[in-house]
């Protein structure tokens, strides 16, 4: 992607199902979930690079003994952070310990994360502040074992406002006006109430310890998450520890966010994305089973585990901008998918340089488009074999050598280089213009000047911002004929509330195209009728995305025509054209993962509207705020 763009997040738990003794016999070493915990975390580190957390409980503990740890970094490299120090803690218990670093009993009361419960996160700060308090896993403690919380999740909440509000109303008084907040406290008071319930049908009969031992058994999470989530509204995986033992994974009812597990006799693990638990636990993808929306894997103290719906299932919408850029392409239906995603395109490129193949070189803006890359590629032969059978078989005439059409192949260069240790460095916005010119290289002496048309894949254009300011200038500078920008994602257009680092609507270039073509056309005053009708909507807590209706009002292929005059620099000498991806086949080449709002406007919940009408009023008013 050649803009840059952040996502929320991933997550990862593990619970093991057997004694700490029994993996120490089976693996020889106490550190089976360490290290298990850390290949899951390496392998979601497209997830979130800004800050990581990992939380671990140990059951049954004996009283007077730590039973929860916590570590949190943003250190530059807060994965390696976390586990080298966790690694020292083990280092230390065996100098200490001699031959009863291999003894559950010592290990357990000696060392810090020896339990049988782990919840780790990998955060990517999107318009929250980069410290340690904003990383996850969040507590709230208490000194009863069954009223400690522990939580980390994937999510954003676009009302957050009313979720403030309930909790004020309940009489709490919440420290911050932030979804984490209001989601960890929220459940924590209805496992609160639960904790309260089970007490008071026991008082008269037993003692508060055996009290204790009942709630423990007894405490039930799928009615904690039907009470706390009934008013929640956004894209959300939020998994969470109970202080005693039992923990829980929920989806939301639209299934927006990805959450898989895989459970076998030694464990139970869950993940955002499907190959970090193939890589970390060698099973195969079919034994790797889809968290459904609306439901919460719950998995208790004892180890017994199953999925329990919390919350009515809406219509299945997940992301499909997951599977296009954020998802590893490592596995097999996301490369799958990005592959058709490119063969999809192949019609709209052939137009496009005029089927003259024989003057045309292709390529990709790295890293995550080179799936999509090869899925034009197959498709462009594809086309040439369809050809060639046309000649062949069906003896149509063709002009010129036959032998040279028989061995001719499409002309593959890797033109753009991208220079990752550069992009580090750049963190000011200020200077983020200078320097971006630098982050992509070229090859030079490739592309025969003033002849050769070049067809460069992207997997979205979002802002247009390093398209305008870098890529196209560097490329223009190689002097082909014509450039050919294709996106494997349509048009962005609208912002994204569940999760994406994508809110203010001005910042899309997808509408900048479409504000201008209204100017073009002496159609601004839709602008003021499209706000007005956004702020009644507002007002009147309605759920219809007005914005839709100034897209309306032009085609596609005229937004893309208008988006490419506005991205081509004023020096540029070659022609241009910007090609996205439709929408149609968006659809046929992630037919599973139909959340398409970003692209559309159909977002999934009423909050995602209110989102988008807010973010549009926000723009008539001049305001650089967040719409959520």
């Amino acid at each position: 992607m050649s803009d840059q763009i952040k996502h929320e997040c991933g997550i990862a738990m593990i619970r093991l199902r057997k004694p700490l003794s029994y993996y120490i016999e089976k693996y020889g070493s106490p550190t089976y979930a360490v290290n298990k915990m850390y290949i899951l975390m390496e392998k979601q580190r497209n997830r979130g690079q800004d800050g990581v957390g990992i939380a671990n409980i140990k059951i049954n503990q004996k009283p007077g003994l730590r039973y929860i740890s916590r570590y949190r970094s943003i250190e530059h490299d807060p994965i390696k952070y976390i586990f080298q120090k966790m690694g020292r803690k083990f280092r230390k218990a065996k100098k200490e310990g001699g031959d009863q670093y291999n003894d559950e009993t010592w290990m357990k009361e000696n060392c810090a994360f020896t339990g049988e419960l782990w919840l780790g996160h990998l955060r990517y700060g999107t318009h929250g502040k980069n410290s340690v308090e904003n990383c996850h896993p969040f507590l709230r403690q208490n000194n009863w074992r069954s009223r400690n919380l522990v939580v980390a999740g994937n999510f954003n909440m676009t009302n957050v406002d009313e979720l403030f509000n309930i909790l004020v109303n309940l009489g709490q008084h919440p420290k911050q006006k932030v979804d984490t907040v209001t989601v960890m406290e929220k459940i924590g008071h209805f496992l609160d109430e639960e904790n309260n319930e089970i007490f008071r049908k026991y008082k008269d009969q037993y003692t508060n310890r055996e009290i204790t031992e009942f709630i423990e058994s007894e405490l039930d999470l799928v009615k904690v998450l039907k009470r706390a989530c009934k008013d929640f509204d956004g894209g959300y995986v939020m998994g969470g520890m109970v202080g005693h033992g039992d923990a829980f994974v929920a989806r939301d009812p639209a299934g927006i966010r990805p959450a898989y597990y895989y459970a076998d006799d030694e464990v139970i693990v869950v993940a955002s994305e499907k190959p970090a638990i193939k890589t970390a636990f060698d099973v195969d993808y079919s034994d790797i089973k889809e968290i459904d929306p609306g439901n919460a894997l719950i998995i208790k103290k004892n180890g017994e585990f199953g999925q329990h719906q919390f919350i009515k299932p809406l219509e299945k919408k997940s992301c499909s901008f997951e599977r296009i850029y954020f998802s590893r392409g490592t596995d097999p239906d996301v490369y799958n998918e990005r592959k058709q995603l490119g063969k999809l395109l192949v019609p709209q490129i052939l137009k496009s340089i005029n089927f003259d193949l024989k003057n045309t070189v292709f390529s990709y803006i790295p890293n995550t488009a080179e799936t999509t890359f090869l899925g034009v590629m197959h498709g462009m032969e594809d086309y040439l074999s369809a050809k060639q059978k046309e000649v062949f078989i069906d003896k149509k005439p063709y002009v010129g050598e036959l032998e040279d059409f028989l061995s001719f192949r499409p002309r593959v260069e890797k033109i753009v280089l991208k220079d990752a240790k550069l992009r580090t460095f750049i963190t000011d916005d200020d200077q983020r213009d200078e320097l971006v010119a630098h982050v992509y290289d070229t090859t030079y002496e490739v592309i025969r000047k003033g002849v050769d048309t070049l067809v460069v894949i992207d997997d979205s254009i979002v802002r247009g911002t390093t398209l305008e300011k870098s890529i196209l200038t560097m490329l223009n500078k190689l002097e082909p004929k014509k450039i050919v920008v294709v996106s494997s994602a349509p048009q962005i257009r609208f912002p994204d509330c569940y999760g994406i680092d994508m809110s203010k609507i001005n910042e899309f270039i997808a509408f900048r195209a479409m504000v201008a073509l209204l100017k073009d056309n002496d159609m601004e005053f839709k602008l003021d009728e499209v706000r007005d009708k956004c702020r009644t909507a507002l007002s009147n807590k309605e759920a219809v995305n007005y914005v839709n209706e100034l897209y309306n009002l032009f085609t596609y292929d005229e937004i893309s025509t208008k988006i490419t005059e506005i991205v081509k620099p004023k020096e540029m000498t070659a022609d241009l054209e910007v090609i996205y991806q439709t929408v149609d086949n968006l659809h046929r080449a992630i037919p599973n993962h139909s959340g398409d709002w970003y692209f559309t406007g159909n977002f999934p919940t009423p909050g995602g509207m209110r989102v988008a009408n807010q973010a549009f009023v926000n723009h008539m008013e001049g305001k650089l705020v967040r719409a959520y």
